[in-house]
């Protein structure tokens, strides 16, 4: 199983933007099932929407900008940047996400910010004293995973991000430890058989990501001024996509 050192979370970022002035940010995730967009005036929610229809995110998404907009009370040229999750997750899911905020951005010129998905989820938790593990559906019977410790008022990863099956997953965790992420879910029959009594599940409609929090998640690297190139913000989907394996195979033969 992929471990390492215990290291504070880090997202990329894309653009500059003043860190004195009050940051308005938009942000956006279609990375899973749900598809949620939120809006923050500097540590201010203005407006959050968050949709688990089923229907396909494409559909959605630039309605429920606009919605979140017009109940914000702000028009697109007010807000001072943008942020996204990156994935780890469905690949359509986060195409759509990446190329909807990087067509605002563009349009705008608006800064970007790119967060991991399975990062969201622990910020959303990160006020436990026990162990963090974000499992999120990778079909294929596998999850993506990782692990977090909130350490000195700050989460910190201490696992690498991986894609792997449920249970080797979870297979040494032997300590009080918080299960979250839509993997979670599909796999708790797995989780409780394998962890037992230090098993812990949020309620199940905390499971999904807030587009609050990635926006919140954003406007901590926005304060810090640390901004790069539009270009840098790309999906990451830890494993190949079908598409991908099946021109590696071709290739090969």
């Amino acid at each position: 199983m992929p471990s390492g050192k215990a290291k504070a979370l880090r997202f990329i970022i894309s653009g500059r933007i003043e860190t004195s002035i009050q940051v308005k940010l938009l942000a956006v995730d279609t990375s899973n099932q749900s598809c949620s967009v939120g809006i923050i005036d500097n540590d201010r929610l203005l407006a959050e929407i968050t949709l688990n229809t089923g229907q396909t995110h494409s559909k959605q998404i630039m309605k429920l900008i606009d919605t979140a907009l017009t109940l914000s009370g702000l028009i697109i040229s007010e807000i001072d940047g943008l942020a996204v999750t990156l994935g780890p997750g469905s690949f359509t899911g986060l195409r759509i996400g990446l190329s909807t905020i990087k067509g605002i951005a563009s349009a705008g010129q608006k800064p970007v910010v790119g967060i991991s998905s399975l990062d969201v989820l622990a910020f959303q938790y990160g006020n436990t004293s026990n162990l963090i593990c974000v499992l999120l559906d990778a079909r294929k019977g596998e999850v993506y995973s990782a692990r977090y410790r909130s350490i000195d008022g700050m989460i910190s990863k201490i696992e690498d991000e991986a894609v792997q099956p449920p249970g080797q997953a979870i297979s040494d965790i032997n300590e009080p430890c918080l299960f979250i992420g839509n993997g979670a879910l599909l796999h708790r029959t797995t989780i409780i058989e394998k962890v037992g009594e230090f098993v812990y599940f949020p309620p199940q409609n905390e499971h999904m990501i807030r587009a609050s929090s990635v926006a919140y998640m954003g406007r901590l690297k926005f304060k810090k001024d640390d901004t790069g190139h539009i270009d840098g913000i790309v999906p990451h989907y830890i494993r190949k996509s079908d598409a991908e394996l099946k021109r590696k195979t071709t290739f090969m033969k």
